[in-house]
């Protein structure tokens, strides 16, 4: 095997196996809530921390886990990280309480934040600059599927095997990753850092918290004062993080302020965020309405929406390739236009006449939005990123995904709650869309800057 050791190729699929195991825990968990409820006998409001827990934990630890992957190795933190996910699937899987299962979400959600940014950062540091692009763009595919393939797979294994083996699942992955890691992936370590800003950890760490844990919880209380307070406490924190981020550019900042000179960098970083709200914002209503007002059991709502997923796992690798030859741009623009009309299509179809076959052509489209708009955003957002720079830009790129994702959560609940529940549901459509026809404006009206070839080198 020591001839695959730092293969680019065997350490792009260590890397993406890693990455797809976290990004699915986000979504499969979703469609077990019932049965876990039955199962151990507790109330909503206990079990959806199970979901919450895991990303609260994640959103809030992320870019500190890319600096500590680049004062101790890429390699190291992506290999603690999946022994930390690992044996925390299997004691969510053998939980045999609520209290149980939410505390091992939560050190789940805590290895997950040390995988994640690493990938990105390994990849950038194994692959060559005219190989960069594509490898980026895989990554990125693997993010759109997993978000996808959640609902589908979580409602199999849930028919077929019950709610715990939606954990138990990660198990012999983690091995395997594992294993892998070991094998194929060197000790690559870029943009070495001396010490890690332990002020600028903490402030960022509370702004994070306070601000997500807002965004999850209001809903749930009702948009109380206090909520609206932790939020602002929460935004002061995040001024005061960045003041004092300013005043450490020159000594190993937790974020460089360099990284938003590429304004590449800047716009596919924000657009991460929005298609983060947008995939939840459209999953999420649309696998309630086929369980909640179609009767679909788990298995038969994860299928209907099985379309979508493997539209985009098809078209990804495709995706990949055009956008070497047209530009990742123009494939971005193409995919966010794609997304957001067979969204459309899904709202205008949601009915009480509906079928789930009714929604088989839309999801396909949705699909090839997906696939298209995934695989070159990473890529695009990382090409003027120097690699001393990747494990920063890596932990920023991944927060900013994870924190749209937290608020297309928050205000899909909130869109669907109001009115009856197709107007909810049509609602909560809608907000996507809106976020998708922005998105494409504004990628559509700015153009990009050339970069050096330095500064992808």
């Amino acid at each position: 095997m020591t001839k695959w050791r730092g293969n680019p190729w065997a350490v792009l699929a260590t890397l993406s196996l890693g990455f797809f195991m976290t990004l699915l825990d986000m979504t499969i968990v979703n469609i077990a809530i019932p049965d876990v409820m039955r199962s151990l006998h507790t109330g909503l409001d206990q079990v959806v921390w199970t979901v919450g827990g895991y990303t609260l934990v994640l959103a809030v630890l992320l870019v500190t886990a890319a600096r500590l992957g680049d004062l101790r190795g890429q390699r190291t933190l992506f290999a603690a990280g999946v022994v930390v996910f690992t044996l925390a699937s299997a004691a969510c899987g053998l939980a045999p309480d609520a209290g149980t299962l939410i505390a091992a979400r939560v050190v789940q959600g805590i290895g997950a934040a040390m995988l994640t940014p690493q990938t990105m950062a390994l990849i950038i540091a194994t692959f060559p600059a005219d190989r960069r692009g594509t490898a980026l763009g895989v990554w990125g595919a693997v993010a759109g599927v997993a978000t996808l393939t959640g609902p589908t797979l979580g409602g199999m294994l849930v028919s077929a095997a019950g709610w715990r083996w939606v954990f138990l699942v990660n198990v012999p992955v983690g091995v395997l990753v594992l294993v892998m890691t070991a094998l194929f992936v060197p000790d690559v370590r870029t943009g070495r850092a001396h010490r890690l800003d332990l002020p600028g950890v903490l402030l960022s760490s509370a702004a994070l918290t306070c601000l997500t844990f807002g965004l999850m919880e209001g809903d749930r209380y009702g948009w109380d004062l206090w909520i609206w307070g932790l939020m602002a406490v929460g935004a002061l924190l995040g001024v005061l993080f960045l003041r004092h981020q300013a005043g450490r550019q020159d000594h190993e900042p937790l974020i460089p302020f360099e990284l938003f000179q590429n304004r590449g960098f800047a716009l596919m970083t924000g657009l991460m965020g929005v298609i983060g709200a947008a995939l939840i914002g459209a999953v999420l209503p649309l696998g309630l309405f086929l369980q909640e007002q179609l009767g679909l059991s788990a298995v038969h709502a994860g299928l209907a929406l099985a379309p979508s997923p493997l539209v985009s796992l098809l078209v990804s690798p495709l995706a990949g390739r055009m956008s070497d030859r047209v530009g990742g741009r123009r494939v971005l623009l193409a995919g966010l236009l794609a997304f957001a009309t067979g969204l459309a299509l899904v709202a205008l179809l949601v009915g009480g006449d509906a079928h789930a076959w009714t929604f088989t052509a839309p999801l396909m489209l949705m699909g090839l939005g997906t696939g298209c708009m995934i695989a070159p955003l990473s890529a695009e957002a990382m090409r003027g990123v120097p690699p001393r720079l990747a494990g920063s830009a890596s932990g920023v790129s991944n927060s900013v995904r994870q924190l749209g994702s937290v608020l297309g959560t928050a205000a899909t609940t909130a869109l669907m709650a109001v009115g009856g529940p197709l107007t909810g549901v049509h609602l909560a459509l809608a907000l996507p869309i809106v976020l998708l026809a922005l998105a494409a404006g504004a990628l559509a009206l700015t153009r990009p800057r050339p970069t050096t070839a330095s500064a992808t080198a």
